[in-house]
């Protein structure tokens, strides 16, 4: 009688930035792509977009829980009310990015959001007009393929300095698209790419 051999269980095919890093591979599984319409949520995902500028984005990653705990879980509300004795503690949280500069942008941007959702009654009404109200569905063969910035996201950044947003250039702005879903550019090999459509 044949003994009868467990099938081997076949690697996930991911975009290769996925593969680097467990907490990557579990943003890359879980998160990235993944249409976003939870305003807070959206709030999140620019500031620290934002934050990223000369970074890389694992860096921001490890910092996030802490992030959230010093925004006082990105509650915009409170964040535009920031002061200055505020920002010294931030600045003083070995647990974020401390560049005074991201910091101001934050309050800064914080106090433009909530402009904008007294203007469309919420920011993701807003911020989704940029690809007319659904995800832009990209069949990109490998990273080499995939720009640092669109039409898209030249138009969305404009319109959010136009607002006083900060940190929002249009090389930002597309990472957000593709980390909030609005854009799904995951590599046409990947396994997210299907599940995403």
């Amino acid at each position: 009688m044949k003994s009868k051999m467990a099938p081997q269980a076949t690697e996930k095919i991911r975009c290769p930035w996925g593969n680097n890093d467990s907490l990557y591979k579990k943003y890359h599984d879980e998160e990235w792509g993944v249409p976003v319409h939870d305003d807070r949520k959206l709030f999140e995902m620019i500031i620290l977009e934002g934050a990223q500028a000369g970074l890389s984005w694992i860096t921001i990653l490890r910092k996030r829980e802490a992030y959230r705990k010093a925004f006082d879980n990105f509650a915009a509300k409170k964040i535009a009310r920031y002061d200055k004795r505020k920002v010294e503690q931030l600045l003083a949280d070995k647990g974020i990015v401390r560049n005074k500069l991201k910091i101001s942008a934050a309050i800064r941007n914080a106090q433009a959001f909530l402009a904008i959702q007294k203007e469309f009654g919420s920011f993701d009404t807003y911020i989704w007009k940029f690809v007319g109200g659904k995800p832009k569905q990209n069949s990109r063969a490998n990273m080499s393929n995939v720009p640092p910035t669109t039409p898209e996201s030249d138009a969305m950044s404009k319109d959010l300095k136009k607002r006083g947003f900060t940190f929002v250039g249009s090389t930002i702005c597309y990472s957000f698209m593709q980390a909030v879903g609005m854009v799904n550019d995951h590599l046409v090999k990947c396994f997210r790419r299907k599940e995403l459509e």
